[in-house]
């Protein structure tokens, strides 16, 4: 009893953990960058894609040429091909998220009527402040020094 008493308390050696402390598998954890857009991901998992047959065409390319084989020059032109695809596939990607940007992306630039709503708050302000100062469009200020006349 003695013996197979000492043997189940090794085996049983985290009785004291508490029950309430167990732990899920893993953990959601915020992401650190936010995901690509589908159109992008999408570019992105294809040129990847591309990207890893022509390696691997290289590869053959190199070990046909090294043996000496007949079949070195047509796996030679499909490399080069791929390589061609393969730089179209990362300009696709290039391409799709600068278009997704445009389209979808947010502006930081203010608008010209934007400009002007703000114009026209600092005129009021400008007034209000100081009653005698009037604030006129430039046309009807007339030519500005230095101006040739």
């Amino acid at each position: 009893m003695e013996r197979g008493g000492s043997v189940m308390d090794a085996m049983d050696k985290d009785r004291d953990i508490p029950a309430h402390g167990v732990r899920p598998l893993w953990t959601e954890e915020p992401a650190r960058r936010r995901r690509l857009p589908d159109p992008v991901r999408t570019a992105a998992v294809r040129a990847v894609i591309i990207i890893a047959v022509t390696l691997v065409e290289v590869m053959v390319a190199l070990l046909c040429t090294l043996a000496g084989s007949w079949s070195a020059f047509p796996v030679v032109l499909a490399t080069v091909a791929s390589t061609v695809v393969a730089t179209w596939g990362v300009l696709d990607v290039w391409v799709t998220r600068q278009v997704w940007r445009q389209r979808y992306g947010v502006v930081s630039r203010p608008s010209s009527t934007a400009r002007e709503v703000r114009r026209q708050r600092r005129r009021e302000r400008a007034r209000e402040a100081d009653p005698t100062v009037t604030s006129r469009p430039a046309a009807e200020r007339g030519p500005a020094r230095g101006a040739a006349a």
